[in-house]
Formats: structure tokens, sequence, C-alpha cells
């Protein structure tokens, strides 16, 4: 048990350091060349954040200068790597020490991760704004507004998701981990300045559920920054007796569960060798992630005459490449809150791709079930999708040719478009 005077000395000086921290706040920033400069800072991998680099890009073609600070495991997109006025700076992915009971080797990490953010964030040229990418939030939420405190920035955080709730598919709810991770969140979540979400219903539960003032809160609707390829389905469609093109992408996690997939596509061989007019597929599912190997495995053992699968990485430059030579996007993603969407279908639609996405809470918002796409709710309703949908393939009669029809047609904003609209004028007018 802690000696008490020792925690009354902790919180005494807790309590002080915060008192510090809000002196220095309201001191006058004075004049200094950094006025407008941007910091986009993400506590994971820059090159598998497409939306932060997005807004990295915005920011600088608007005379911003930005420094993009995150994890380098991936190069990020050619873009960003020329563009003049992004500055990267790179910190150090920490791995978990292997010594000790787990939570003592997570606390040690976290409180590694801290240190080396607080030092980093305080070494580069003081930004007027930090835009964190939520999650992961511990600690970055914390360590951001500190930094902020002391260098008289303004805090910005786009919800891309909870953290809490993403620990929670693999501790459970009622984890004690996990009910600290939703405190330390909900927290730390309403001390910024402003705030962007990625749908309408994470505004609402920010404002119900974190009491995050409803003015400081903008919906920043995933748009994709791909469009259609003249190489895509336009002319490859009237190509007969060739395989259809399924894609799908993942980071391999705990909310995309591809045994679904695999389990409709031994369905669907099912089907054709059953003697049903359908064509052979070419399934490639790209991306990195801890889960990949499992589904590897699972995926050797499968023997097909009539699908392909393969799980490549692809570049940043390459991947819209591919979704517009696509015939099909599958979806697995199901948000740990219900209240993301999936980066990978605003992407597929942007090259025109139809999608079939797995059903969660508010999907409705991006996927128009029949209009654009269909939703499914397990295995089974998927092959049946895949079935129907490939039936007259690869004919312009067929229903997944009129979905890529409705997706022309829809005319949807562009990201730079969007973002001009809901993110600018954040940086114009504070």
């Amino acid at each position: 048990m802690a000696d008490p005077a020792m925690l009354l000395l902790l919180a005494v000086a807790g309590l002080a350091l915060c008192a510090a921290l809000l002196w220095l706040r309201r001191r006058p920033a004075g004049p200094e060349g950094a006025r407008g400069r941007v910091c986009v800072a993400v506590l994971g991998d820059l090159g598998r954040s497409p939306r932060m680099q997005y807004h990295a890009l915005a920011l600088a073609r608007r005379g911003h200068g930005v420094t993009l600070l995150g994890f380098l495991s991936t190069k990020p997109h050619s873009d960003i790597l020329c563009n003049e006025k992004i500055h990267i700076v790179s910190i150090s992915e920490l791995k978990v020490l292997q010594v000790g009971p787990k939570i003592f080797q997570y606390i040690t990490k976290v409180i590694a991760q801290a240190i080396q953010l607080f030092y980093t964030m305080l070494k580069i040229d003081r930004p007027s704004y930090i835009l964190l990418q939520n999650p992961p939030g511990l600690p970055s939420i914390a360590v951001t507004w500190m930094v902020c405190l002391v260098r008289r920035s303004k805090l910005i955080i786009d919800w891309h998701n909870y953290g809490y709730s993403i620990m929670s598919l693999i501790h459970g709810k009622s984890h004690p981990i996990v009910q600290i991770a939703e405190w330390y969140e909900k927290l730390f979540g309403r001390l910024s300045d402003y705030n962007f979400c990625v749908t309408n219903a994470m505004k609402e539960d920010l404002q119900m559920n974190c009491n995050i003032k409803t003015d400081s809160i903008r919906p920043v609707v995933e748009k994709s920054a791909f469009t259609e390829l003249d190489i895509g389905n336009g002319n490859v469609t009237q190509v007969k007796e060739r395989p259809a093109l399924l894609i799908s992408s993942t980071s391999w996690t705990e909310d995309e569960d591809f045994s679904i997939l695999l389990k409709a596509l031994e369905d669907y061989e099912e089907y054709v060798s059953d003697g049903i007019k359908l064509p052979s597929l070419v399934c490639v599912i790209t991306g990195k992630g801890p889960l990949k190997k499992h589904y590897n495995r699972l995926i050797d053992k499968m023997h097909f005459k009539h699908i392909q699968i393969c799980t490549p990485w692809l570049e940043a430059e390459d991947y819209p490449v591919l979704l517009g030579s696509a015939d099909l996007g599958v979806c697995l993603h199901k948000s740990s809150s219900g209240l993301d969407l999936p980066m990978k279908v605003v992407d597929m639609f942007g090259c025109c791709l139809p999608v079939c996405a797995v059903h969660f809470q508010c999907l409705h918002e991006l996927v128009k079930h029949d209009e654009n796409g269909l939703i499914f709710r397990d295995s089974n309703e998927l092959a049946e999708q895949l079935k129907m949908l490939l039936l007259e393939f690869p004919t312009a009669e067929s229903k997944l040719y009129m979905f890529r029809r409705n997706l022309r047609a829809s005319k949807q904003l562009r990201w730079d478009e969007s973002w001009e609209q809901t993110v600018l004028p954040v940086f114009r007018n504070n």
C-alpha cells in the first residue's frame, strides 16, 4: 500500500505543474515567425495514415508550413515527400519490454512514449496549431495538451474512433485498463480547442458522452483524393471470359473478421463447381498488420480451382491503380465504437468502385444499400451477394455495373473541396 503522505505529495506536485502550465498558457504570445505553422501529429505510422497526409497536403497547398510527425515504418505518399512546405519529423516506434507482468510492460511503454513525444514536440518549430490524430490517444492527447500549454499553441483533435473501444476488442469492456483508457480519453479530449470527427454520429457522441462543446466540433466526413482511372472498367467490362477482380484492404486487426470473406469464397467456389455460370475470381487483400500471418495460414490451407487469393502490400501510388482496375470492393471493417467509417470504402467510391460492406451502426452514412453497394451481416449473405452481382458479369446489364453508374452520377465532393469548406475556416478564423 502506498504511503498516504507520498500520495498527497504527488497530488500537490501534479496540481502545481498544472497551475504552472496554465500560467504559461495565459502569457501573451508576442511576435514570432511561426504564426500559421501547423504540426500534424500521429502516434502511428504516417504511411498508413492517409487522412492525416491529406490534411498536411491541404495545409501546405494553402501556404501553411507543416511539420508532419509520426512513425516512418511505411513510406508516405510521394506528394508529401516532394512538398517543400512539409517537414517530416520521425519518432521511434517503441517495442514493449518483454520483462515483468503485462501491465508493467504496457505502463513502461506508455511512459517512454510520453517522454519521447513531449521532447520531440518541444524541439520542433513552434506551431500555432497541433492537429492530432486519435486514436491512438494514450499518451498522445495528454502530452500534446501539455505541449500546447507550454508553447501557446491550439490543440485540434481529429477523432477517427475511440482508442478505448479498440482496446475493448482485445481485453473486453470491463477490463480495468479499458475503463481507465475511456476515462482518460474523455477527460483530456474535452480540453482541446477544436475537434474534427469522421461522422455525424461521432459528433453527437462527443457532445453527449464526452461533454465537448458543440461549437468546437466539425464533422469532416471522409472524402477520397482518388478518382476513377481511364484504365478502369469503362473499357475492361466488355472483355468477355475474364476473371472478376475483387479488392479488399485491411490493417489485419481484430475489428475486421476475414473469415467471413474466406467462407463466402468457399461458397462461391461451390456455386461455380455446381455449374452456375459465374466468372473465376482474383481476390487481392492488401495491407499490413498483426493478424496477417494468421489469415495467410488459413488461405494456404484452402484449395480453389476458380479463385486465386493474394495478400500483397502496395505503395501509396499503386493502391489507387489497383482500385481503378477492380470490379468489386469488399469491406470487413466493423467499427469498434460503431461511430467511424472505413476510409477504404471512401477510396473505393472515389474510384467509382461498388462495394459489399459488413453492417455496423452508422455505415448508412456512407454505403446506401442497393444504390452504390450492398450491406451484409454474415458470410452467407456475402456469398449470395457475390453470386447475384457477378451472375451477368461483365455485361453492362449487371447490377454491379448499375452501382458503378450510380457512383459516377453522384458527383461526390472530393477531399480538397470538402476540406476547404469544413476545415480551412478553423485555421483562417482563429
